[in-house]
């Protein structure tokens, strides 16, 4: 299982990332299906990701430093936020996901410096 934490840690920095410049991108021309899809599956992993530590301390495998898992907690809020504070407007809500998620990478990149 903390080989799969370690995979997918860094499948969430990726696509956290990449979903957060796509979102950027596509304020000019609206958010399509891909863009929609990028966000969902890089919010999904995030949440699966938070489930794989749930996982790893139930197990009794706890990581080096209290803070892996505030900023696990963090990253988790920062998927969650925009849909609960994001404006209506397409555009401003698209600036609100890219922001989000390119917080959730630095805090995915966070993470996983103080994993081990």
């Amino acid at each position: 299982m903390l080989t799969v934490h370690h995979v997918t840690a860094v499948l969430v920095i990726g696509l956290c990332a990449a979903a957060s410049v796509t979102a950027f991108l596509a304020r000019r021309r609206g958010a399509g299906r891909a863009v929609t899809h990028v966000l969902a599956l890089a919010q999904t992993l995030v949440v699966a990701q938070v489930l794989f530590g749930l996982i790893l301390l139930a197990e009794h495998k706890r990581a080096a430093e209290r803070l892996h898992y505030a900023y696990g907690t963090f990253a988790l809020l920062c998927a969650f936020a925009p849909w609960l504070y994001a404006p209506s407007d397409p555009r401003a809500r698209l600036l609100w996901f890219g922001f989000a998620m390119a917080l959730a990478a630095a805090l995915g990149v966070r993470a996983y410096m103080t994993a081990t």
